[in-house]
């Protein structure tokens, strides 16, 4: 069976997780946080990557790097390699501490840097060991709302954040309510980003996608976006039928609004066939479409999920 495909690239933004084997603690005490952390900052000097966010939870743990060469495998193995070897030999133990191989998404910078940050930062609080993000000593949300922590890259990270300490920590915490998983959105295992980030990505690393150890080859052949692919994601997002989607008039309006509007920009259909998909004359469709992309410029909830939406379009 094909393992799920690994891209390596330089100035790649990459989500990393690696799990305890069976799901059991990886860090027991105090200073084995330390350390891992220690060989994370080892691993930069050695491999060249930044460090964008990070959280240590007892049988996981969640990076945002980003790599300056195609060195991911080695960079990772280094860190793992590493922080086995401590704690087998501290703890008295053999065989493996991690469950596999680690994952790793490419991720859009533009589209996603904030959302994943938020993501990582919840880990605690999802898992119910606190119950506000400052309150955890082991991630790096402290650094990003006090401005100092001596193992991100803060200085880059303010690049991608569009947002004042203040600001992030009110996106931070209305998350906690939210509950949105943006790796609900991966590609293909291992892409997550707009349609657009994706097609580039896969032009890019063309000739590794093409490798037969890919899993997902057959997946990532197809035609990127078809019609019906966005009215699949649109029904997926707001949990009604296909059916519902198009037939009903009066309800789900906001739905029925959000996938003629995707239609008309991401789809070869006419007004006219679109019309014809959801019982509406081609002047209704396009006031339909000019009505969302009026909203969706002034209210960052609904672009938010708009690009959710984009993101999880079955190509």
């Amino acid at each position: 069976m094909a393992r799920p495909y690994r891209l390596r690239g330089e100035n790649c933004l990459y989500h990393v997780m690696s799990r305890g084997n069976d799901r059991k603690r990886i860090f027991l005490k105090h200073r084995d946080y330390e350390r891992f952390l220690e060989y994370v900052l080892a691993a930069k000097d050695r491999f060249r990557f930044f460090l964008y966010a990070f959280c240590l939870m007892p049988n996981h743990y969640h990076l945002l790097l980003e790599t300056a060469l195609p060195n991911i495998s080695s960079l990772m193995q280094y860190i793992n390699g590493s922080y086995t070897t401590y704690h087998n030999t501290k703890y008295r133990r053999c065989g493996h501490l991690f469950q596999g191989r680690f994952k790793s998404i490419v991720v859009d910078k533009d589209h996603y840097f904030l959302e994943l940050s938020r993501y990582i930062h919840l880990n605690p609080v999802r898992d119910k060991i606190v119950s506000l993000p400052d309150q955890y000593l082991w991630s790096s949300y402290r650094g990003y709302i006090h401005g100092k922590d001596k193992y991100v890259d803060l200085e880059k990270v303010e690049r991608y954040l569009p947002l004042s300490r203040q600001s992030y920590k009110r996106f931070v915490l209305d998350g906690i309510d939210e509950g949105l998983d943006p790796l609900e959105n991966v590609y293909a295992g291992f892409l997550l980003g707009s349609p657009s980030f994706i097609k580039a990505q896969l032009r890019h690393f063309g000739n590794q996608i093409k490798s037969k150890e890919v899993s997902h080859r057959a997946e990532m052949s197809r035609d990127p976006i078809t019609e019906q692919a966005i009215i699949k994601a649109v029904a997926r997002r707001f949990k009604i039928t296909l059916e519902s989607l198009l037939k009903e008039k009066s309800r789900p309006m906001r739905a029925r609004q959000i996938a003629i509007y995707l239609l008309r920009r991401y789809s070869a259909l006419t007004n006219r066939e679109i019309g014809e998909k959801f019982g509406l004359g081609h002047s209704a469709v396009s006031k339909a479409g000019l009505h969302i992309e009026r909203l969706i410029a002034h209210n960052t909830g609904l672009r938010r999920k708009v690009e959710q939406i984009i993101s999880n379009f079955e190509v």
